[in-house]
């Protein structure tokens, strides 16, 4: 295999594991008959931290582990790595979404049968704004992925070792969800959202409703906005 689809292949895998941990605390929380449910917002917050952290130690050794489509534009724009392996990262990021939502829906087969929620199924997948105003939405989506791309610049340009580079990534997940969370969900990450959205539109899932396509440019535009302000940012130091 060459050494650009081993990193593509990186971003597909990494970004599976991502979803499948990530969606698994919000289909814990969230669907009925679930030893979790209810377990709230600090345990969806810690859950996806721990998420990144173990997709990005998987991932890792095969590529930069971007996982995230708005990273991959900013790590382009400030040199590290080539234009010509964006699309065929967001392509594996996407496509790894969509199947770690297809393994969250497994893994809770018997749970969304139980649940007849429609915002708590969609919940499992994708984001949704507390307060439903678009413009706001995407400003709060572009800030929290500004402080996670920013935070991934800086610690570039720090001397530590992959190991506590990881943690550190995770620490920022952490931050930005217990902070900025509350008014989106925190997507920062066109796609963490987008596949899981697909996945839910298709999946046979009882009482699941609409996939409410929407909203679902918000998480793409605001991650995106945030990490090119991110880079201009950076780059002025």
């Amino acid at each position: 295999m060459s050494a650009d689809m081993t990193q593509i292949m990186g971003e597909f895998i990494g970004t599976a594991i991502l979803i499948l941990l990530g969606g698994g605390v919000c289909a814990a929380c969230n669907l009925n008959k679930s030893k979790a449910q209810n377990a709230g917002w600090i345990v969806i917050a810690f859950g996806w931290a721990m998420a990144v952290t173990i997709a990005v130690f998987i991932s890792g050794f095969m590529g930069p582990a971007h996982l995230n489509p708005a990273v991959t534009i900013a790590m382009a724009m400030n040199g590290n790595i080539s234009w010509g392996l964006v699309i065929p990262f967001i392509i594996a990021q996407v496509l790894g979404a969509i199947v770690g939502a297809i393994l969250v829906w497994l893994a809770y087969l018997p749970h969304w049968d139980e649940t007849e929620d429609q915002g708590a199924i969609l919940g499992t997948f994708a984001t949704g704004p507390a307060i439903r105003n678009l413009p706001a939405n995407m400003i709060t989506e572009a800030i929290g992925t500004f402080v996670l791309v920013l935070a991934l610049l800086a610690f570039g340009n720090n001397d530590l070792q992959f190991g506590n580079n990881v943690f550190a990534v995770g620490a920022v997940i952490l931050a930005v969800g217990l902070s900025l969370g509350g008014p989106t969900g925190y997507a920062i990450n066109p796609a963490r959202d987008l596949g899981p959205r697909i996945a839910h539109a298709f999946l046979p899932i009882k009482n699941k409703g609409d996939s409410d396509w929407g909203y679902a440019l918000v998480p793409i535009i605001g991650p995106i906005i945030g990490a090119i302000i991110a880079v201009l940012v950076f780059k002025m130091f």
